[in-house]
């Protein structure tokens, strides 16, 4: 992770939320109008490659994957709050929009990240003219050095008594398994009822030929951008690790149905890699 700034990962995945409404045909699988314009003027650097080779397989699967899961979180969310949850926990928060989309929305939103990121937000929120959301909180937190992220939230007006949503999405892999496992100990803290929406990347043995080309693609060149795959997890671990910390599972989706048949059915080149899970899961009582 950067110290200064978002992580180029944060950046890469903005640029393809931004990059999904340029290059992907109809229908829309998750429609941020923020993204482009958070990332400044350096938002056609990162743009660019989707314009001019927006059917390369690795491009096609980045937009694929973020969307797909941003699409997928935001749907369970909805479900959250129509059940009474007025909590949103956004871990690794990045570049994500919601809280400017949604504003003034049903939900206090509390962002988690990198004190770096943080601050280069706020400044890119500012710059892009947007509104700075009224309902969003940000948390200052470092995951891999051992910060815990909920004595973090309470200390930033997090209720533990109520019930939240917390959405962990393209974080895991960049991370140690202690340190995925010290978040969801933290997360067990929860109140009963709170959900949790979190993405993993499979190990080797169990991927196809397409994520096994994805890998091969892009696990060079994030590990030379200092940002390395650390940790992958089967469904089965994902779902053993959240029993572990008091977490039952009520879905896992792989990455190329969870958006339904908006992805599946498509005819052009935007597809997922099947590299990535999705697992819901709701804290238990």
């Amino acid at each position: 992770m950067q110290t200064e700034g978002p992580s180029r990962t944060a950046l890469h995945a903005a640029a393809a939320r931004a990059a999904h409404l340029i290059v992907d045909g109809e229908p829309v699988v998750f429609r941020d109008p923020f993204a482009y314009a958070l990332l400044g003027e350096c938002a056609e650097h990162y743009v660019r490659a989707h314009r001019e080779t927006a059917g390369h397989p690795v491009l096609a699967g980045l937009r694929a994957a973020v969307v797909t899961r941003s699409r997928y979180t935001e749907d369970r969310l909805a479900g959250a709050v129509r059940r009474g949850v007025r909590q949103y926990v956004i871990l690794g928060a990045g570049l994500d929009t919601y809280a400017c989309r949604s504003a003034p929305g049903p939900v206090e939103v509390f962002e988690v990240d990198h004190p770096g990121t943080q601050h280069w937000k706020r400044e890119a929120i500012a710059r892009a003219g947007l509104p700075a959301p009224p309902c969003l909180t940000y948390v200052p937190a470092d995951m891999e050095a051992g910060e815990c992220p909920v004595d973090r939230l309470v200390a930033h007006g997090f209720d533990l008594a109520r019930p939240a949503f917390a959405s962990w999405l393209g974080v895991t892999v960049y991370l140690t398994r202690e340190a995925v496992a010290r978040t969801l100990a933290g997360l067990g803290r929860l109140a009963p009822g709170s959900e949790i929406v979190m993405d993993h990347l499979l190990p080797e043995a169990l991927r196809g030929p397409r994520a096994r080309a994805y890998a091969e693609t892009l696990m060079p060149l994030v590990a030379e951008s200092g940002e390395p795959w650390l940790t992958f997890l089967s469904p089965r671990e994902a779902a053993d690790l959240l029993e572990e910390h008091g977490f039952e599972v009520v879905e896992q989706a792989p990455e190329c149905d969870a958006a339904g048949a908006v992805l599946r059915d498509r005819a052009d080149a935007l597809a997922g890699s099947g590299i990535s899970v999705i697992t819901h899961a709701r804290r238990r009582a």
